[in-house]
């Protein structure tokens, strides 16, 4: 496994931060699909002992973003249709879930601060930036979830999100993300106007507008 040439973080480094890193390494392509994870080199990589390492790789394993054999080598898994279309239907649950506890609960800032991550959102899919697109859409969705206040949906959602986010990653570089900016759009509006019922089914609707296929291995 070729370990990135990144500087190791410090030696303080929490266990969710080294799930974290690995997480988004494998999210963003760092990891590719069936490669190798040693959490010797691992820990070398990240500058902390192995011990969370094989716990966030446990970790990953759960999320279905690694799979560990006992007594034999973890790999990052490849993403099959139905590993994706499930994660796909239960984060989209989730997220409509959140905005019907949300709407009538969201402040004049919290609108503001979703249309401003959804601006911010719409020039990075303009400049092909899908890092930056990705973190605005997190940060879109992540304020009705906020607001909502609903541990167990965060929970979930941190548990499989990840999955459609390595969908997105290949949406996103393409001309077909850009309805999610008019979507987002929407959901504001409709937020606006403390229309639950319409407001939560955009927001299902956005998370159910991924094709499976697109992080298939073919």
């Amino acid at each position: 496994m070729p370990i990135p040439a990144d500087a190791p973080l410090s030696r303080s480094l929490l266990r969710d931060d080294v799930y974290v890193r690995l997480r988004d390494a494998i999210v963003d392509g760092t990891f590719t699909p069936g490669e190798q994870l040693r959490d010797g080199d691992l820990a070398q990589w990240l500058g902390v002992s192995r011990t969370p390492v094989r716990e966030a790789l446990l970790r990953l394993a759960q999320a279905g973003l690694v799979v560990a054999a006992p007594g034999r080598s973890t790999t990052v898994s490849t993403l099959d249709a139905r590993a994706a279309r499930d994660a796909q239907a239960v984060v989209a649950a989730m997220h409509e879930l959140a905005v019907a506890t949300a709407v009538p609960l969201l402040t004049a800032a919290d609108l503001a601060g979703m249309r401003a991550a959804n601006e911010r959102f719409r020039a990075a899919i303009a400049a092909g930036d899908v890092d930056a697109a990705l973190a605005a859409d997190d940060a879109f969705h992540a304020i009705p979830v906020l607001a909502a206040g609903n541990a167990a949906v965060v929970a979930v959602l941190e548990q499989f999100t990840p999955l459609v986010r390595r969908l997105e990653r290949v949406r996103f570089a393409t001309l077909a993300g850009r309805g999610s900016v008019a979507r987002h759009a929407r959901l504001v509006e409709l937020c606006e106007q403390g229309d639950v019922a319409a407001a939560a089914a955009v927001s299902r609707e956005t998370w159910q507008t991924l094709d499976p296929h697109d992080g298939e291995d073919r």
